[in-house]
């Protein structure tokens, strides 16, 4: 009997152990980010394609929730840049799509023009999301080039000097 009474104390205890786990499970989260050195190694990246196309440019590299982890600015980088990327690059991650696209949805009407009046967004060409097999990891904003498209060429220099250690 005593036999018995142990294996099932045992069994009731071996099933509140798995149950606590599954409770604390169901109560966090699990996330990917980019460590300070991806983040800075994209950033490094996107400012030298701008500087070897012959701008003087701000780049900041936010993490997923749209917080900066690096800000890079060039010498003779105008007054507005760094603020600019920072709202290009957290645009992208709250609408989890690149500013240039944004911009055209607004344009054509696809996208209420009022949203791009909200504080901290910036619906012009240079902010992309970083993103991996649909995980958001952050984003990255350029501005300082003389127009989006060229922001966005730097930028997605940033990206692809990073794209084999985000690959997974």
């Amino acid at each position: 009997m005593r036999v018995v009474l142990r294996s099932v104390m045992c069994a009731l205890s071996l099933a509140a152990v798995v149950s606590a786990a599954a409770q604390a499970e169901d109560a966090t989260v699990t996330y990917k980010s980019l460590t300070p050195d991806v983040a800075l190694e994209a950033a490094r990246a996107a400012l030298q394609q701008c500087r070897t196309d012959g701008y003087q440019i701000s780049v900041v590299v936010v993490d997923r929730f749209g917080e900066t982890q690096v800000l890079l600015r060039d010498r003779y980088t105008g007054l507005p840049a760094n603020d600019t990327a920072k709202r290009k690059a957290w645009t992208a991650v709250g609408f989890r799509s690149d500013t240039t696209q944004l911009a055209a949805s607004i344009k054509n009407g696809t996208l209420d023009a009022r949203l791009a009046d909200l504080p901290g967004v910036a619906m012009l060409g240079g902010g992309l999301k970083i993103e991996t097999a649909d995980t958001l990891l952050g984003g990255i904003g350029v501005s300082g080039a003389p127009g989006g498209d060229k922001d966005e060429k730097c930028a997605r220099a940033g990206i692809d000097a990073i794209r084999d250690k985000l690959d997974f």
